[in-house]
């Protein structure tokens, strides 16, 4: 007896927001609810990750959830030996015919991490059909946390990932009128001398765990702030 061959599973992408669990898609949601195998990235430790929180009161007891582990380092080998083992987990269900939802914090395609685990599946696997969904993103989340529009009229707007050196930001400020700073904390000293310095002070805003219970807003920066990872520096010139 001839047996047909078993059809690939989709990959899908899905962006769930920056906190709060209804900041969804319609579109995402749905996905979310109506698909077996719900994946994301494993929290640190023993601790419930971001996405797996957001997701958590839309999940049913009865799907398979699968935690990915990706490591927060800047080692390009062992991230790719990270991505190549989460690919492999995903694919054991692909390969069976079933559909996998990848939870992703933020929207999909700002600096996300299922970028590397669709692009490791597609070099593995080029058949895959990966497909993504769009959601909020944290500059977008904080700007209406702070009742501010992000941009307006021709204003030119620039979004930098987590900030190694002030010469970049003095670059990006000479041409762009709003700069978003995203995960800030770890520069935040060097950040807010040179915000100082330039009478920028006022100009900027910092929203920490935006659309959290724990959110906090901050405008009329202080220099020894302690803050979170997910904190968002928006500047508007």
């Amino acid at each position: 007896m001839d047996h047909k061959p078993v059809k690939i599973g989709t990959l899908y992408g899905v962006s769930v927001g920056t906190g709060d669990p209804e900041l969804l898609t319609v579109k995402g949601l749905r996905l979310l609810q109506q698909t077996k195998v719900v994946a994301f990235p494993a929290g640190v430790g023993q601790k419930v990750g971001r996405a797996e929180q957001i997701i958590a009161p839309w999940l049913q007891p009865q799907q398979q959830k699968l935690a990915l582990s990706f490591p927060y380092l800047q080692d390009n080998q062992i991230l790719a030996q990270a991505w190549e083992k989460s690919a492999f987990q995903v694919w054991d269900y692909l390969s069976l015919g079933e559909d996998v939802v990848f939870a992703c914090l933020g929207d999909i395609g700002l600096y996300s991490t299922f970028t590397y685990l669709a692009q490791t599946l597609t070099n593995l696997h080029p058949e895959i059909v990966v497909k993504t969904i769009p959601g909020v993103t944290s500059p977008l989340a904080a700007a209406a946390e702070l009742g501010i529009p992000l941009t307006v009229l021709d204003q030119r707007l620039a979004i930098l990932p987590a900030l190694y050196t002030v010469a970049e930001l003095e670059q990006v400020l000479a041409w762009a009128d709003v700069v978003v700073l995203l995960k800030v904390s770890s520069v935040y000293p060097q950040v807010w001398e040179f915000l100082k310095q330039n009478n920028l002070l006022k100009q900027a805003w910092i929203v920490e765990n935006a659309t959290l219970s724990n959110q906090i807003l901050y405008h009329n920066l202080a220099p020894d702030l302690k803050l979170s990872y997910f904190s968002v520096l928006i500047i508007k010139k």
